[in-house]
């Protein structure tokens, strides 16, 4: 290859033995050329290098090897100095085939957790350097020893809460045991657990009882092994904590033993569970390996602390009574018809609440380059600005304008085409009113009808890509001579202790109660708005659930009203997390709601916060400013417990590609990297198995449009047997869950499956727990909306539980990390409906039909008595997603979406569609029922039996228990929903999608009145369930013709 050649990306990915031709070049200058493995390290190349180098001119001018770094020109675009030298150069994947050798400058470990951090997060950091914005480096300065100071608090950890940060114990939400399945039998019951000591091949079988806690068995194994060895002096039992074989998952508190999912499930499966005693100085030797390079890091990269900088003269945004204006220049690299008008429209917002009415600019002809020079005066002071008040901007062509006054809400006409939007906020991030020229670079619009031109709801970052982005030009003026801030948060608390209470009527006092206690509103009257101000210190004392309500009537256009709502809310008690969530919603931007709503989110324990964290990433694209409470917040959870850093890090990594939060996300990516440095090889081995998982899925595509389908998996199956490919997919942490260890690939039972974007189907073998461990990684699908429906099915199978209701539900794991790729967990032992009645049958138009097919199929699994457990598991995992789809409005059920376990337990996949957006065919509606609860459903939960009314009536009351404890919970479920908008689903992007939430769970009826309406509703699945089967025949047939 000539010197200079670039090296496209596909081609590091070809076979693993093959040779590359490098041009190295040396400190001499001298330059050679060789040809290397791409399988070689960068440590080997060196040495091959090292000795050729001794045969050319100059060598004795070179110093000590270990002097030297290899420097290349990577895929990103920057010079990257490879400092991790036992990383292959197939891993490196240089963009030239260029490596120049370097003496090393400055400091090699900072540069090696700079390198390691830009390639963990797709993103280097020379680009937040090259952004030369204020903020930002304000925020990374800040950050940095924020999340290094926490990286030295867990190393001062004794060994117990330290284990607990890293290996939290994962616990059922039993707060009693389940009046439901088998635990409920076997609770009273002793079982056998085979326990070993760590370094010992010798282990112990105990008979256990699954209400002792872990201290008491261990405390037996300590005994046992006493007895057997004839030990003179016993261990503390308190010194040690006991181990899953084949996982990094612990079991270890005052908690009984059946309330540990392990345990749980093996209670389930009548299996044994097989754990090992861990001395506590083990603990303390993994302690010591992981924190102590963390600290060594610490102590190296932080720098001392900058003085604070001498206070200026300044005045406050409150005392200026002139009307806020700012002066519109121009725009550049406008794209519009030829005949069209442009015109900005500007509004200034709090939140959705617009503070005054919107401002168009002149009109000026179709230009790429168009100049507006106008001033845009708004009808509000600089005194009534709320702090997190944005400047919303939307440019739209025009055939004709009218002449009459634009509304204050301007709507689409069919004569205006939006072309962009952008939003910046008025004062900056250090509280400073905006001064001066400044470029925005715009987003593009979407022509719908049924929005705004103006988008508050939007990012208030500009467009990153400003090469090719429409730009707006904009200069904000000087009010006065020195800077102006808004007023800190303890001035504006001394101007609303101005405010008095009102002394209320018991006729105010009744319909303050009528008014806050419909749930289902969506707006208010001017009155109801006049009577719950007047009454706010009654809502504080009576009704304080209900802060949502009172901020949203709150005048935020008016200073006095603000100042009296700021110090009204520093008395307020603290809220559930459940009615705070609604406070994380973009209509209360306010600084002090938000450190208010990050108080009472700080009662969440670790478990509460991770059925969350989707929610509340999800939040970080509402935040306006960087440094935010949310960011810290999560931050500061996150490097507490490794498992909400692990699922924390990949939610931001899954959206590193979307241009409107990656510089957020980035960089707060980089901060939990600094906080976290030992939990970044893991996550840097995680990395690497998925890249080459896109590279085997981005061959099978390309190669199933060549050859067949099993050559394609033969010469897939080869690669995969490569090293290159094989210690990256073996020995790592399972994204999933990171307690499975993923670490014999059996390659032989790996394959791809048939769907069009051909997803991998790994299979790795879990010698300890005598099974395997499967997963699919996809690459070409979204499993965003996939990832929300299981995360819904989770939280209402903790709900259902935390009430003593266990309906066996199987929320399996499944995980975006990346643009449309992802991995979803295998269920194990289980099949499609289709292919259960397929098997059972001659045709594929009558197999939906055949009603016996399921119940045959459960008994050839579960012989003898263990048909009875089996059905029993059946009856109430059907409940469970009965009730779930129902709710969720979960779309395009057909028989290969709906699967069995072996064991009984009947479960949904593949959720493309939800909230009641169903598919259709020729405008007719596919989904005709409710929810899927076809009658040979019922022949499996009646045993076969026809007129088993008591076993119907059970799972009957099964569906209507779990159906109440959902609506008890509405609220919750709304909220979270809400806060999902911002994530961009199409079928979660208007109110109507919401609604059908509220309707389902009827939000704001009484319990009675909605037990009557499901009722209808199940009555009508069961009625009209021969639709389902016409469908699932249809399918069995186009399946069986493809």
């Amino acid at each position: 290859m000539p010197p200079g050649m670039y090296f496209i990306l596909e081609n590091w990915e070809e076979e693993a033995s093959q040779d590359v031709q490098i041009d190295f070049l040396l400190p001499t200058g001298i330059y050679l050329s060789l040809s290397v493995s791409r399988n070689s390290t960068i440590e080997a190349i060196k040495e091959i290098i090292w000795n050729k180098a001794k045969t050319e001119p100059l060598f004795c001018a070179l110093n000590d090897p270990d002097n030297y770094v290899f420097m290349c020109i990577n895929h990103t675009a920057e010079r990257e100095e490879i400092e991790d030298e036992q990383r292959r150069l197939c891993d490196v994947r240089p963009f030239f085939c260029v490596l120049q050798l370097v003496g090393r400058e400055g400091n090699r470990i900072e540069k090696q957790i700079n390198s390691q951090i830009s390639l963990l997060i797709g993103k280097g950091l020379h680009e937040f350097h090259s952004l030369k914005n204020l903020e930002v480096n304000d925020f990374r300065t800040k950050i940095r020893p924020f999340c290094e100071e926490k990286a030295m608090d867990r190393q001062r950890l004794t060994w117990y809460p330290w284990m607990m940060c890293n290996y939290p114990f994962e616990l059922e939400p039993y707060p009693k045991l389940p009046e439901t399945g088998v635990l409920k039998s076997r609770s009273s019951k002793k079982f056998m657990v085979n326990v070993k000591f760590e370094n010992s091949e010798e282990s112990f079988t105990l008979q256990i009882s699954p209400q002792d806690v872990p201290l008491t068995l261990m405390q037996s194994a300590l005994k046992k092994r006493a007895m057997v060895f004839r030990e003179p002096k016993q261990d503390k039992v308190t010194d040690y904590v006991l181990k899953v074989n084949g996982r990094l998952e612990f079991i270890y508190g005052d908690y009984p033993l059946y309330q540990f999912k392990f345990i749980c499930a093996c209670l389930h499966a009548s299996t044994t569970p097989h754990l090992t005693m861990i001395h506590c100085s083990t603990i303390k030797s993994m302690q010591d390996e992981q924190e102590g390079f963390s600290v060594q890091v610490s102590k190296i990269c932080s720098g001392p602390k900058r003085p604070p900088l001498p206070p200026k003269k300044q005045d406050m945004s409150f005392t200026i009574e002139e009307p806020f204006q700012i002066h519109l220049l121009q725009a550049s690299k406008v794209n519009v018809d030829d005949g069209m008008t442009l015109i900005v429209q500007a509004g200034l917002f709090h939140g959705s609440e617009m503070l005054c009415k919107t401002v168009t600019s002149n009109d000026v002809q179709f230009s790429s380059e168009p100049a507006w020079d106008n001033k845009l005066v708004f009808d509000i002071n600089v005194s009534d600005l709320p702090r997190m008040t944005r400047l919303c901007f939307a440019l739209f062509g025009a055939v004709e304008r009218t002449k009459k006054p634009r509304s204050t809400k301007k709507k689409l006409k069919k004569a205006d085409c939006p072309l962009s939007w952008v939003n910046t906020m008025v004062f900056d991030y250090a509280d400073r009113l905006k001064t001066g020229e400044l470029t925005l670079y715009a987003w593009p619009s979407t022509l719908d009808d049924k929005v705004d031109l103006l988008n508050p709801m939007g990012t208030v970052d500009s467009n990153p890509n400003i090469e090719s982005t429409v730009s707006l030009t904009i200069f904000f003026p000087n009010f006065r001579t020195q800077p102006i801030y808004y007023p800190p948060t303890e001035k504006i608390i001394q101007m609303g202790m101005n405010g008095k209470a009102s002394r209320a009527s018991p006729e105010e006092l009744q319909k303050l109660k009528e008014v806050l206690e419909n749930k289902n509103y969506t707006e208010f009257f001017e009155d109801d708005k006049e009577l719950l101000w007047k009454l706010r210190y009654d809502i504080r004392e009576l009704y304080p659930e209900n802060l949502a309500k009172l901020l949203s009537i709150t005048k935020w256009n008016k200073q006095e009203d603000v100042a009296e709502m700021i110090y009204l809310l520093q008395h307020w008690p603290d809220l559930s997390p459940l009615h705070a969530l609604e406070l994380l919603d973009y209509t209360f931007p306010d600084r002090s709601v938000r450190a208010f709503t990050i108080r009472c989110l700080r009662k969440l324990s670790d478990d509460e916060l991770f059925q969350y964290l989707l929610q509340l990433v999800q939040v970080l694209k509402y935040e306006s400013y960087l440094d935010g409470d949310l960011t810290r917040f999560l931050l500061e959870r996150a490097l507490a417990n490794r498992k909400i850093g692990h699922f924390l890090f990949w939610h931001l990594r899954s959206e590193m590609h979307v241009p409107s939060v990656s510089f957020r996300f980035g960089l707060i990516l980089e901060a939990y990297c600094r906080g976290s440095t030992p939990h970044m090889k893991i996550l840097a081995k995680q990395n690497e198995a998925l890249n080459k998982m896109k590279s085997l899925t981005d061959f099978v595509k390309s190669s199933s449009q060549k050859t067949t389908k099993n050559i394609t998996k033969e010469v897939m199956q080869f690669y995969m047997k490569q090293d290159a490919y094989l210690e990256a997919l073996k020995d790592l942490l399972n994204p999933l869950n990171p307690n499975l260890i993923l670490s014999d690939l059996c390659v032989e039972k790996c394959k791809f499956m048939d769907s069009k974007m051909k997803p991998l189907w790994l299979v790795y073998n879990d010698s300890f727990q005598s099974g395997s461990i499967g997963i699919i990684f996809k690459n070409g699908d979204d499993l965003r909306q996939d990832m929300l429906t299981l995360q819904m099915i989770k939280l209402m199978d903790v709900l259902w539980k935390q009430e003593g209701l266990d309906l066996r539900m199987i929320p399996y794991g499944c995980l975006s990390t990346g643009y449309k790729t992802g991995l979803i967990e295998v269920v194990i032992d289980s099949d499609t409906i289709a292919n259960i009645q397929l098997n059972k049958s001659n045709m594929a138009a009558t197999a939906a039909f055949n009603k016996d097919a399921l119940l045959n199929w459960l008994k050839s699994k579960n012989p003898g008595d263990a048909l009875e457990q089996a059905i029993e598991e059946f009856t109430l995992s059907c409940a469970g997603y009965c009730v779930a789809t129902y709710v969720l409005g979960i779309g395009d059920r057909h028989s290969d979406n709906i699967m069995i376990r072996q064991n009984g337990q009947l479960f949904h996949i593949d959720f493309g569609h939800f909230l009641g957006n169903f598919k259709s065919k020729f405008g007719i509606n596919r989904e005709r029922v409710p929810f899927i609860l076809t009658y040979d459903f019922v022949h499996v939960i009646q045993q076969g039996r026809t007129n088993d009314s008591e076993k119907f009536e059970r799972f009957r009351s099964y569906c209507e228990t779990a159906y109440k404890i959902l609506c008890r919970n509405g609220v919750l479920f709304v909220n979270l929903f809400k806060i999902m908008q911002a994530s961009g689903l199409p079928e979660l992007s208007s109110s109507k999608d919401i609604q059908y939430l509220k309707d389902s769970l009827a939000l704001g009826k009484p319990e009675e009145e909605a037990l009557k309406n499901f009722k209808v509703k199940f009555n009508e699945a069961l009625r009209e369930s021969w639709k389902t089967k016409v469908n699932w025949m249809a399918h069995n047939v186009a399946k069986d013709n493809r």
